[in-house]
């Protein structure tokens, strides 16, 4: 059965510029847009638990009433702001294999969530299906044009390379928040950390975990690049190994 535009869900149907906008009775120049960027403006400076229909309308200049004759919910105004601080991804560059290219992919996506951690923090409605949204997932299927897999492996390769790079992502905003928050290093964090645990851990009881503490590895701060490439690179391994299945 088909959807004309008139069906779609009012949040998509905004994101895509299908919803009629008002004839009268807004501020003059006011805009989607432009309501928008006032709501990553307030995301940006005190968090997306700042955000709310009324501090966006005071921080876009107009009355709470006028912002609801464009967007209709806060939830609606939170898609539409991380679709747009997204952006577009870069440029497909058709000189790089598979794997070379679902690795500048991920790497790009993670730069994106890192700019904007809020967004990480956005609840999540449905499947992707705002303009930026399917933009990136599109440019991350093209890597896999040549692959061999099916249509329905390649969706399943973007949902495990989407899962990590945004869960690698929020657990780097995270740590970066809280040692920022106590006035810490991230490298003194980890070290009490590492310390605490060996006064915690018993490894008797727990004799995996207490050769870890042993050997001092909790006890130093990984760089984040690393361990992302760590991760990545197992996924992509994996990757590899159901290509050379299917050819």
């Amino acid at each position: 059965m088909e959807l004309d535009s008139a069906a779609l869900p009012p949040n998509i149907a905004a994101a895509w510029g299908l919803r009629e906008r008002p004839g009268k009775g807004p501020k003059p120049g006011l805009s989607v847009d432009r309501i928008v960027a006032a709501g990553i403006r307030v995301a940006m400076a005190e968090g997306i638990g700042a955000v709310s229909m009324s501090k966006v309308a005071a921080e876009a200049g107009v009355s709470t009433m006028a912002l609801y004759r464009y967007v209709r919910a806060k939830n609606e105004l939170l898609e539409l702001m991380v679709d747009a601080c997204i952006g577009e991804p870069p440029p497909h560059d058709p000189g790089l294999d598979w794997r070379a290219g679902l690795t500048a992919w991920a790497w790009a996506v993670r730069t994106v969530y890192l700019a904007n951690a809020w967004a990480l923090k956005a609840p999540i409605s449905g499947p992707p299906a705002t303009p930026h949204q399917l933009a990136w997932l599109d440019a991350g299927l093209r890597h896999l044009t040549d692959t061999g897999l099916t249509e329905a492996r390649k969706m399943s390769v973007l949902l495990l390379l989407t899962g990590y790079v945004r869960n690698e992502a929020m657990l780097t905003a995270d740590i970066a928040a809280a040692t920022e928050a106590a006035s810490s290093s991230l490298d003194d964090a980890i070290a009490m950390y590492g310390r605490m645990l060996r006064v915690l851990v018993d490894p008797v009881r727990f004799p995996a975990l207490g050769r870890v503490v042993e050997a001092g590895v909790l006890e130093q701060a990984d760089d984040p690049a690393e361990e992302f490439v760590f991760g990545l690179e197992r996924i992509l391994d994996g990757v590899g190994i159901l290509i050379a299945a299917r050819t």
